[in-house]
């Protein structure tokens, strides 16, 4: 794929080595996606935790208050009213026991969020092996477990991202597209570095934030200076 003016000037000024300021670091993302679509421009946190121990993981939801840029598909287990609620606030799927049962004979997982009412956990647990591997299994701790299920399913719609750390301790967050203003990028960065610090585990010792990174769907990683980044999530408060 051909290299663009823009990007290849880019890459003679990125320096892999270097944590450049979040603006900085968000502009090289930017210019130096080249893809014929519109790339996502995600972050990925390293942790100071030990993801093997249960009281140090870090899981949860944030709101972009810009959004994604992507149409999140929404999948809800519910029944009766709730299901009425739900299919009102615009969720792509909505089910109980029939929705369980197509999933787990192989039918649709055509979404990104899965939420379910707390009486309907009894039926979603048994999908545990097909829900949880791709992280779409609902979960109290990340509010997809809930009876308030119109305004959750309209959180997910309008931008409130799943987030949990992986087994390295790494957290990856995705907070919009190339195509966003370059200020969209930083408020949304911003609300994802500042609900991870939110997060740190009370077990986390020494340092927290160890590194962050930034990159488009096929760019590569532009390193964030921490401290800046926290200039940056205190600027927003």
């Amino acid at each position: 794929m051909k290299k663009s003016k823009q990007q290849a000037d880019a890459e003679r000024r990125f320096d892999k080595n270097i944590s450049y300021a979040p603006a900085d670091a968000i502009e090289f993302v930017r210019t130096m996606a080249f893809a014929k679509f519109d790339e996502s421009v995600d972050v990925a946190f390293q942790l100071g935790i030990d993801p093997k121990q249960a009281d140090q993981i870090v899981r949860g939801t944030v709101s972009l208050p810009h959004g994604t840029g992507k149409d999140v598909r929404v999948a809800v287990f519910a029944e009766s009213d709730k299901a009425k609620e739900a299919e009102e606030a615009g969720a792509d799927l909505v089910g109980g026991a029939d929705l369980a049962e197509q999933i787990s004979g192989g039918g649709d997982l055509d979404f990104d969020v899965a939420i379910a009412t707390p009486d309907m956990m009894s039926v979603v647990g048994k999908l545990g092996p097909v829900l949880g591997p791709r992280g779409l299994k609902p979960n109290p701790k990340s509010g997809t477990v809930t009876q308030d299920i119109a305004r959750t399913v309209a959180a997910f719609k309008a931008g409130r991202v799943e987030y949990r750390n992986d087994r390295y301790g790494n957290v990856h967050l995705p907070i919009g597209r190339v195509s966003f203003a370059a200020d969209q990028l930083a408020d949304n960065l911003a609300a994802a570095a500042g609900e991870i610090i939110r997060a740190k585990p009370s077990g986390s010792k020494g340092r927290y934030l160890k590194k962050v990174a930034a990159s488009s769907t096929m760019g590569p990683g532009v390193h964030i200076d921490t401290g800046e980044l926290e200039d940056l999530v205190k600027e927003h408060r």
